[in-house]
């Protein structure tokens, strides 16, 4: 008897609870809706503000302190075969290593080309101490033992990647390229088969940068705006041809950049094989 006096008496609690609880969920898949569609309204009205700022001049951005672009080749520990010169774009494996725990333990935040780009053209903001770390000629040992490590700190690597090169022995396939992208990295253009720029005439820019960014772009899924020039190597001429096929900004080495176009000639820094981690600090302080 005293069961059935309980059950009827908690009954009409217990149907209130669910539709309670059914009116609270309905309200919370309301809510993430409504979030959701301001989310996108407010991506929305920022690409369109961006459309709407006003990019700085050359002056302007030559007046930036310059972020330092790191520039690396070849991971691997030295051969008994390697040149002295060679041991310059060649770092020992441990050397790299003890390179990015640098930047980490001295608290440095890998960047992205297009937070770069944003920073000379807008001046939007970048993390404290940002640094760009970039890869050259498309070497297996760039993904092997580079992306790992990068991932280890928590940073992000760009990758110019020369097409000739992709599937060869000791190269990146394009699914390890594709890999790289989709693992939040960037991969931009440098060239097919790494051909002085200086040197293009005609056909040239179809073979050297038409094709290659139309692979890269089928590969990645993603559209190519930057450009790395072999051997840090550029004119005047190639600028004009690289704004015609849509590149935002190209990369030098150590040389001057051009007074007019100032984004087609960011520097970058090579991180020599012959460098302690100590030396790399020191260059990247004083070059900057």
């Amino acid at each position: 008897m005293l069961k059935n006096i309980t059950g009827t008496i908690l009954l009409p609690f217990f149907i209130f609870f669910l539709i309670s609880c059914q009116r609270n969920l309905t309200r919370d898949t309301s809510n993430n809706n409504d979030s959701a569609a301001v989310d996108s309204h407010e991506t929305t009205k920022t690409a369109s503000a961006n459309k709407e700022r006003k990019p700085a001049d050359a002056a302007a951005i030559l007046s930036r302190k310059q972020v330092p672009v790191l520039c690396y080749h070849q991971i691997r520990d030295w051969k008994a075969t390697d040149s002295k010169t060679s041991k310059d774009y060649i770092i020992p494996v441990n050397t790299f290593k003890e390179h990015i725990k640098m930047l980490a333990d001295s608290g440095y935040h890998s960047v992205l080309p297009d937070q770069l780009y944003n920073y000379l053209v807008y001046g939007d903001p970048l993390p404290p101490k940002p640094v760009m770390i970039t890869f050259d000629d498309t070497e297996q040992n760039q993904f092997t033992i580079a992306n790992p490590e990068l991932k280890k700190y928590g940073f992000k690597g760009v990758y110019f990647v020369m097409t000739v090169s992709l599937g060869r022995p000791n190269y990146m396939s394009r699914d390890q390229v594709k890999q790289l992208s989709d693992q939040g990295n960037v991969v931009e253009s440098h060239t097919w088969d790494h051909h002085n720029v200086k040197k293009y005439q005609g056909a040239d820019w179809v073979t050297q940068i038409e094709k290659p960014t139309k692979t890269l772009e089928e590969i990645t899924g993603k559209k190519i705006e930057y450009f790395a020039y072999p051997f840090g190597l550029w004119n005047k001429e190639a600028i004009p041809e690289l704004k015609k096929r849509g590149f935002k900004a190209a990369f030098i080495l150590a040389t001057k950049r051009d007074d007019t176009d100032p984004l087609y000639t960011i520097r970058r820094i090579i991180a020599s094989g012959y460098w302690s981690a100590g030396t790399l600090h020191n260059s990247i302080v004083n070059s900057f």
